[in-house]
C-alpha cells in the first residue's frame, strides 16, 4: 500500500504540474520566511545572556515621582551607591559603577608610533568579576586596583602593539596626556552583547571631574551587581529603595534591581511599571511568522480542495475494495509532510541566498549553523506546517461516499462552502492588517525624521574635543569659524540625542515633596545659535554680558516645572549660585519615544566633549576638507573623526526603520502567498462550474459578462475581508503608536489605501483565471455530461 501511495503521489504531480508548482512556491515562500524571521527571533532572546553571573546579574534603575504622581524610570543612578550596595548588603556579593563610552566619544590612543581612537568605559575594581568578557592575561581582582591601570581588547592590543604577548606594564597614552600602564587583556565584547568597548579604565578617575559621578544628587553612572546565591530579591529590594531616601533630601527616587538580562528586552517603563520593550518586536514577527505560515497553509489547503475532483476514482476504487477512513487521512496527511518536506529544501536554499541582504536590513550577522536546536525546530516547524496544511484536505477528500464518486458526482455541503471562503477571508484579513501596519510605521518612522526638533539638525558636524582643541579651545574655535563655508562654530557636553547628565538644584520657592530632575547641558559661547535653538526670553550666552560666565538658562519645560512666573534676574543654586539670563523654547535632545524633560545649560567651556560646526547648505565636502586641514595642522596626531548630528538623530529609530523594512517585504510576502491561495480557489470555482459556464454562454452570455461573475465573488469575498481586518488593524496599530509621546494621527487613508490594494491585487488575480474559463468552448464541457 505504501508504495502504491508514494507511485500515486508522485504520478498525481506529474500530472497535475500547475498546481504542484504554486504549492512548492507557497509553502517555500512562507518556510523560508518563518525560517529567518526564526533566526533572528533566536538571536535577540540571547543577547546578554553569555555572562557566567546570568541569573545573579542585576542592573539598578531609579523611579523617580514627578508632580506627586508621574513616575519616570532612569537607568542611571548615583556613582555611590554601588559602594553602599557592597558594604551595606550582605546579600551583594559584587557592585560596580560605570560609566559608558558614549560620555566621552572615541578616545585617541597612543602607544609609540602607533595613534588611533577606541571606545572604553570607566569601570569599578569589579568589574570583570561581575561580567564575563574573558579576561585572558589579569587577575580578575587586580586588573583596575591602580588609578594609572588600562585593560585592553585583544584586538585593540594588536593594534597598538601587534601582540598580546608581554604586554603587562606597557604604556599605553590617553589623548597624548595621561599615561596608563596595561594590566590586563580581555577577549573582547561578543556581538550579542549591548556593550560594546574596546578598554576599560579605573571608575576614580572620574572623581577628579565636575561631573557629579560622585554625588547622590546626580544621575548619570550605571551600576550593577552580583547577588549571592539564595538571594530574596523581593526582601532586597526593600532595602534598596531606603538607600538614596536615607542619604539625600530627595525623597521621590525609588532604586531597585532588575535582571540584567532582561534588560535588553524589557526596558521599557511607564509610570514605573514594566511594559514591555524590544520584546514587543520579537512578539511582533513571531505573529508575523505565525500569519505567513497559516496564510501558506491555507494556500495549500485551497488548491488540495480544488484538485478534489481530479482524484475522484482514486477514492471510489479504494474504498469500494475496503480502504477505511483512517488510511485515506494518513494518506492524505502523508502527501501534505512530503510535500512540505520538499518545500523545506527549497525554502532553505533560499534562505541562504537572501540571509546576507537579511543580516543587512537587521544589523546582525546571522548563520543559518545547523546545530542541534535548529534541526529539531527546522523540523518541528516543517512537520507542523505539514500537518496543519493537509489537515482539512484530508478531512474532506476521505469523507467522500464510494458510490457517489465512482458515479463522477462531488456534491458540496454549505459547510464545505462556507469553510473555503472562510480560508480566503481569514488570508486576506490578515494581509491587509499587515499592509496597514507597514503604512503606519512608514508614517510615523517619516514623521519622527522629519519633525520640528527645536534646533535644526541640518548640516551639523561634530567631533571630540581632544588635545591641543582642548587646551586651547578658544583659538580653534575662533580659526575654524574663518573657514568660509563655516557658519558658525560652538561646543557643549551634550550629544544632543539622548541622555546626558541629571541633577537636582534649589531655589526660591522650591516644593521640597516635588524634586525636579534637570539635564545638564554645559556649553559654550555661540552654542544657542549654531543649534538654531530660538529664545523665549532673555539673550542666550554672550561675551558682550560679563556675569554670562555665571548665568544659567534653561528650557519652557524647566521653567514650568519650577513654576517661575517671571524667572528672568532670579537665582538658583547650582554649582554656586547663578543667575537665570534667559528661556530657550523647547527642543527634543532625545527620541520621540519620551517627551521633553526639563534642562538647563551652563557655561562650561573647559569640559566641554564635543565641537558643534554648522556648514553651509551644499557646502559639506569642501568645508569638511578644510576643517580637516586645519585640524590635523593645529592638533597632529589626532585622527580627524566626525559626525553628523542628523545621522545621529536617525540612528535613534533604527529599530523602527527595520521594522518598517521587514514589515514591507513581510507583507508582501503575505500577499503574494494569498493571492496563490486566491488562484486556488479561483480554479476550483473554474473546475466545479465549468458547465454552469458553458450554460450560461450557450444561452447568450458574453466572455465579459462570466468574468465579471467569476471574479464578483471573489471581490465579495476580499470586501469581507476589509471589513474583517480593518478594525483590528486599528486596534494593533494604535496600540503600537502608544509608545511615542508625539506621533501620528490615524488617517483614514491608511486603511482604505490597504483595503484597495488588497481588492486591487485580488481582482488582478483572479481576473485572470476567470478570463480564461470565460474564454473556453463549452461544447467542450457540455460533452462531458
Amino acid at each position: 500500500m505504501l508504495k502504491q501511495n508514494i507511485l500515486l503521489f508522485f504520478r498525481n504531480i506529474k500530472k497535475n504540474k500547475s498546481t504542484f508548482l504554486i504549492n512548492i512556491v507557497g509553502l517555500s515562500t512562507g518556510l523560508a520566511c518563518v525560517l529567518l524571521i526564526c533566526l533572528w527571533v533566536n538571536n535577540e532572546l540571547k543577547v546578554d545572556g553569555f555572562h557566567g553571573n546570568e541569573g545573579l546579574l542585576y542592573r539598578v534603575i531609579e523611579h523617580v515621582q514627578f508632580d506627586g504622581n508621574s513616575i519616570t524610570t532612569w537607568k542611571e543612578t548615583s556613582g555611590p551607591i554601588a559602594e553602599v550596595l557592597v558594604d551595606e548588603m550582605p546579600e551583594v556579593e559584587y557592585a560596580t559603577p560605570v560609566v559608558p563610552g558614549s560620555w566621552f566619544g572615541k578616545i585617541s590612543l597612543s602607544a609609540g608610533e602607533n595613534n588611533l581612537k577606541a571606545e572604553g568605559n570607566y569601570v569599578g575594581k569589579d568589574y570583570f568579576n561581575i561580567f564575563s568578557y574573558g579576561l585572558v592575561i589579569g587577575d580578575k581582582d587586580q586588573v583596575l586596583s591602580n588609578r594609572n591601570s588600562i585593560v585592553l581588547s585583544k584586538d585593540l592590543a594588536i593594534k597598538l602593539f601587534q601582540t598580546t604577548e608581554n604586554i603587562i606594564g606597557k604604556v599605553v597614552e590617553l589623548e597624548q596626556e595621561q599615561q596608563f600602564l596595561v594590566s590586563g587583556v580581555f577577549e573582547g565584547t561578543p556581538s550579542n552583547s549591548t556593550v560594546q568597548f574596546d578598554f576599560a579604565l579605573p571608575f576614580e578617575l572620574l572623581k577628579d571631574k565636575p561631573l557629579g559621578v560622585d554625588s547622590w544628587g546626580s544621575l548619570g553612572p550605571q551600576v550593577y551587581v552580583v547577588l549571592k546565591e539564595g538571594t530574596n530579591i523581593e526582601e532586597l529590594n526593600k532595602k534598596v529603595t531606603m538607600i538614596v531616601k536615607n542619604r539625600y533630601e530627595d525623597s521621590t527616587r525609588s532604586p531597585m534591581l532588575v535582571p540584567y538580562s532582561q534588560d535588553y528586552l524589557y526596558g521599557t517603563y511607564e509610570n514605573g511599571k514594566q511594559v514591555g520593550g524590544r520584546i514587543e518586536y520579537v512578539r511582533l514577527f513571531s505573529v508575523i511568522a505565525l500569519i505567513i505560515l497559516l496564510i501558506a497553509c491555507i494556500n495549500f489547503m485551497n488548491l488540495s480542495t480544488a484538485r478534489a475532483s481530479r482524484r475522484l476514482k482514486e477514492i471510489g476504487v479504494k474504498k469500494a475494495v475496503g480502504a477505511k477512513r483512517k488510511a485515506f487521512i494518513y494518506q492524505f496527511l502523508g502527501e501534505s509532510v512530503v510535500m512540505t518536506l520538499m518545500a523545506l529544501a527549497v525554502a532553505l536554499v533560499l534562505v541562504v541566498l537572501f540571509l546576507p541582504q537579511f543580516n543587512i536590513i537587521i544589523g546582525k550577522q546571522l548563520v543559518l549553523d545547523f546545530d542541534g536546536n535548529l534541526v529539531l525546530l527546522v523540523l518541528g516547524i516543517t512537520l507542523f506546517t505539514g500537518l496543519i496544511a493537509g489537515s482539512y484536505p484530508a478531512l474532506y477528500l476521505s469523507g467522500f461516499n464510494a458510490v457517489t464518486v465512482l458515479k463522477g458526482k462531488l456534491d458540496s455541503s454549505l459547510g464545505e462552502l462556507w469553510t473555503r471562503k472562510g480560508l480566503v477571508v481569514v488570508q486576506f484579513s490578515l494581509s491587509i492588517i499587515l499592509i496597514v501596519s507597514v503604512l503606519v510605521v512608514y508614517g510615523q518612522v517619516e514623521f519622527v525624521q522629519n519633525r520640528n526638533l527645536g534646533y535644526n539638525k541640518e548640516n551639523i558636524v561634530h567631533f571630540k574635543v581632544e588635545g591641543k582643541v582642548k587646551k586651547q579651545l578658544e583659538a580653534f574655535v575662533s580659526q575654524v569659524k574663518k573657514i568660509p563655508e563655516v557658519d558658525n562654530v560652538s561646543s557643549t557636553t551634550h550629544d544632543m540625542v539622548g541622555h546626558n547628565w541629571s541633577v537636582g538644584i534649589d531655589w526660591e520657592g522650591r516644593d521640597q515633596d516635588n524634586p525636579v530632575s534637570f539635564q545638564v547641558a554645559g556649553v559654550d559661547y555661540d552654542l544657542i545659535e549654531t543649534l538654531g535653538m530660538e529664545m523665549t526670553s532673555g539673550h542666550s550666552f554672550s561675551r558682550d554680558f560679563g556675569s554670562d560666565s555665571t548665568g544659567i538658562i534653561f528650557n519652557e519645560k524647566a521653567i514650568k516645572a519650577m513654576g517661575l512666573k517671571d524667572p528672568i534676574g532670579k537665582t538658583v543654586r547650582f554649582m554656586g549660585e547663578k543667575k537665570i539670563i534667559g528661556t530657550v523654547k523647547d527642543f527634543h535632545f532625545k527620541s520621540l519615544h519620551a517627551p521633553v524633560e526639563p534642562l538647563l545649560m551652563v557655561m562650561m567651556p573647559d569640559a566641554v566633549k564635543k565641537v558643534m560646526v554648522r556648514i553651509e547648505a551644499g557646502k559639506e565636502k569642501e568645508a569638511l576638507a578644510k576643517i580637516q586641514d586645519f585640524y590635523q595642522s593645529f592638533n597632529p596626531g589626532f585622527p580627524f573623526e566626525y559626525e553628523f548630528l542628523d545621522e545621529n538623530y536617525q540612528a535613534l529609530y533604527e529599530s523602527e526603520q527595520r521594522v518598517a523594512t521587514l514589515s514591507k517585504y513581510f507583507a508582501g510576502m503575505a500577499i503574494l502567498i494569498s493571492c496563490l491561495g486566491l488562484f486556488g480557489l479561483a480554479i476550483f470555482t473554474a473546475e466545479r462550474r465549468r458547465k454552469e459556464i458553458s450554460i450560461r454562454k450557450v444561452l447568450g452570455q458574453s466572455a465579459a459578462q462570466v468574468t465579471i461573475m467569476l471574479s464578483s465573488q471573489f471581490a465579495k469575498l476580499v470586501l469581507v475581508s476589509i471589513l474583517v481586518a480593518l478594525p483590528i488593524a486599528y486596534i494593533l496599530v494604535n496600540n503600537w503608536l502608544s509608545g511615542f509621546a508625539y506621533r501620528i494621527p490615524l488617517q483614514i487613508w491608511y486603511f482604505l489605501g490597504a483595503g484597495l490594494v488588497a481588492l486591487a491585487v485580488a481582482i488582478l488575480t483572479v481576473g485572470s483565471q476567470a478570463i480564461q474559463a470565460a474564454n473556453r468552448n463549452p461544447v467542450n464541457a457540455l460533452r462531458d455530461q
